[in-house]
């Protein structure tokens, strides 16, 4: 394991053992999931506007690849712009690791959604027929540095809230692709859960408490 992710355990489990005002509180992680439309992001925006963060950060995954995804990313920054709070928007489709560098301690950090980003990093390479999915190691390595993103956000004290939409309810597709595609979700869902300080999912715009 990495000193990052031996760091984190070690808090989880004994507390912050370092003594003084510099020492660095562990941020805290909520996962949020639910169907399209449910009410996810909305529930997300609130939870992190009533939090005590220095700012307010959006990370969008979401690519505008035809009307009805361009239609919904307007509604959503439409939404932000109607909030008292000012919220900062950094668009990150893929390497969510590249937003380390932006993010400061007691920042309130919104991942919306995971499912876009497993679908941008599955599908990375595909223009040039080579897409992650079919490379030796390559989703593998994927995950390994998106875990590491998280872990990295929350010793830096950060307030995380990751949100993904629930499409596991179906049954699984015949389709290998989209067969391959729900595996991968299904585990970054159970890694999230299992690292999460809260876990929501909404329903109607009801939220319904797990963790």
């Amino acid at each position: 394991r990495s000193m990052v992710q031996n760091w984190y355990e070690d808090r989880r489990r004994y507390g912050n053992p370092e003594k003084g005002v510099n020492s660095m509180v562990r941020g805290t992680l909520t996962f949020i999931s639910g169907g399209v439309r449910s009410g996810k992001t909305g529930f997300a925006e609130e939870w992190l506007m009533n939090r005590s963060c220095s700012r307010l950060i959006y990370l969008a995954t979401g690519v505008a690849s035809d009307s009805e995804m361009e239609q919904r990313i307007k509604r959503h920054q439409q939404d932000r712009k109607d909030y008292k709070n000012n919220w900062l928007t950094i668009e990150q489709p893929r390497k969510i690791e590249e937003i380390l560098s932006h993010i400061r301690p007691d920042d309130g950090v919104l991942i919306d959604c995971i499912t876009t980003w497993l679908a941008n990093e599955l599908y990375e390479g595909w223009a040039m027929d080579d897409p992650c999915f079919k490379r030796e190691n390559c989703m593998e390595e994927k995950e390994r540095r998106f875990q590491e993103t998280i872990y990295s956000l929350l010793k830096n004290g950060t307030t995380l809230v990751v949100i993904s939409n629930e499409v596991l309810d179906e049954p699984l597709s015949r389709i290998p692709d989209v067969v391959l595609y729900q595996q991968w979700l299904g585990r970054l869902h159970q890694w999230l859960v299992k690292e999460c300080d809260y876990a929501y999912e909404l329903t109607y715009g009801l939220a319904k408490k797990w963790k």
